[in-house]
């Protein structure tokens, strides 16, 4: 069997990799740091998370749930890792971030069918299977060879990461532990504002200063990663319906429900530290420290990462990519994680698995698949194959990508959480369906 190249160690590539060596490929993983290395990025270690250390919600029934269930079924090496190293965090799935890259880390080392090689790509392999997993943060050499490629620019969008404090600098006089509405107990830290504090809050944080952008670089925001202050900007009343909702978090002090509230989830096991859900952002560090000090309970915090700013780079996939991840005009090429147009740590997750598999099939020279059309995987690259192509932007799963049901169902099931259930059901039943057709090539022991 030739050798399958997979360029970029972050979740996708990972994936992809593993995907192909438990297939018998001979793999060769591309990961450019420490030679080289990113703007967000602090170790060495592949499948290094840098925004949030929440993979989201695993409530049974929800879109981001059947994506992690489909995974967990076709043995995911992320999701794996994901519960060896997890942290509560009330509904969501949350992990540990130290000790989730050391374990995958560990086992991509250790794995006999791969190889990792520590260099920056920066031209396009020839006739070599290649799966391009370099996400959000490709080098601007390789960026350079993408565009020749794809035949576009400016691909690229900004992301922004959120602050994490100690947790021994948290006023826990002021601050309480609850998660919402009780699920998941006292997951998560919250810091409660009354109406007075959040409109000093509120004023402070618009008029903050911001880190400038570079030079001749407009902004695309990804709305479902949009930086505290672009938000605040939007009206007043906007953070209290977003990261700042006070709603199901009644003070134990009180008994009410504060005007306000910022959550913070564990960010490792020990619970040394804690991210400030939702506030993301790309302030000078001096505005940040002072900002962050405003909220009821963060009076002395001491800030262990500040927040920032990075680019994400991603093609424009319906104009190349098919629905199995592979590029048309040129089939020895795939590509997946958010370069491919998906946002999201699982969404990057599900498309390494199917090009990690499908590199496999083009290597056996045997027809390449796609996922079932009702699953969350099959849902996300359909998407990035088939979106319109002149204002394609960046998608998280939502049940709105997966086929849609019937007329005789939607009104059989009317309420939307009833619908959403056995959409998920069926869309399992089916998923361990074709799971058990796949050929030996990609078959699951």
């Amino acid at each position: 069997m030739r050798f399958i190249s997979v360029i970029g160690g972050g979740l996708a590539g990972v994936e992809a990799a593993w995907q192909a060596a438990e297939r018998g490929a001979k793999v060769k993983l591309y990961e450019m740091r420490p030679v080289q290395q990113t703007p967000a990025h602090r170790t060495e270690k592949l499948a290094e998370i840098v925004c949030s250390n929440s993979l989201k919600t695993d409530r049974e029934g929800s879109a981001p749930y059947l994506l992690k269930e489909e995974l967990r079924r076709g043995k995911s090496i992320v999701l794996e890792a994901a519960h060896a190293t997890e942290v509560p965090a009330g509904a969501a799935l949350a992990v540990d971030r130290g000790m989730f890259s050391d374990y995958i880390t560990k086992k991509i080392e250790e794995h006999p069918n791969i190889e990792i090689i520590r260099e920056e790509m920066t031209k396009l392999p020839g006739n070599e299977i290649t799966i391009i997993c370099t996400g959000p943060l490709t080098s601007n050499a390789l960026t350079d060879e993408i565009m020749k490629l794809t035949g576009d620019d400016q691909l690229y969008f900004y992301d922004a990461i959120a602050p994490i404090v100690s947790a021994d600098s948290i006023n826990m006089d002021i601050a309480f532990k609850a998660a919402r509405y009780g699920r998941g107990g006292d997951d998560y830290i919250n810091c409660p504002f009354s109406k007075e504090e959040y409109e000093t809050f509120y004023t402070e944080l618009t008029n903050a200063k911001s880190v400038p952008l570079k030079r001749f670089e407009e902004t695309h925001w990804f709305e479902a990663c949009l930086p505290l202050e672009e938000t605040a900007r939007r009206g007043v009343d906007t953070l209290r319906f977003a990261c700042m909702k006070p709603v199901g978090l009644p003070d134990p002090k009180t008994g009410k429900e504060p005007y306000a509230a910022v959550q913070l989830r564990q960010e490792n096991q020990m619970a040394d530290a804690y991210s400030l859900v939702g506030f993301q952002n790309h302030l000078r560090y001096p505005e940040q420290k002072r900002i962050l000090r405003l909220i009821p309970g963060l009076e002395k915090c001491e800030i262990l990462q500040y927040g920032q700013i990075h680019r994400n780079t991603f093609i424009n996939s319906p104009k190349m990519l098919n629905d199995s991840l592979q590029v048309e005009k040129q089939p020895n090429l795939f590509f997946a994680g958010q370069i491919t147009g998906v946002e999201g740590y699982i969404e990057s997750v599900g498309t390494g698995w199917l090009a990690g598999i499908n590199a496999v099939r083009l290597a056996n020279e045997e027809d390449l698949i796609e996922a079932p059309s009702n699953s969350a995987i099959g849902g996300l690259c359909r998407y990035v194959a088939n979106a319109e192509t002149k204002n394609f932007q960046p998608v998280n799963i939502t049940f709105g990508l997966l086929e849609p049901l019937p007329v005789e169902l939607r009104k059989k099931y009317r309420k939307k959480r009833e619908r959403h259930k056995f959409q998920v059901e069926r869309a399992l039943n089916d998923w361990d369906k074709w799971l058990n057709t796949l050929d030996k090539s990609v078959a699951f022991a």
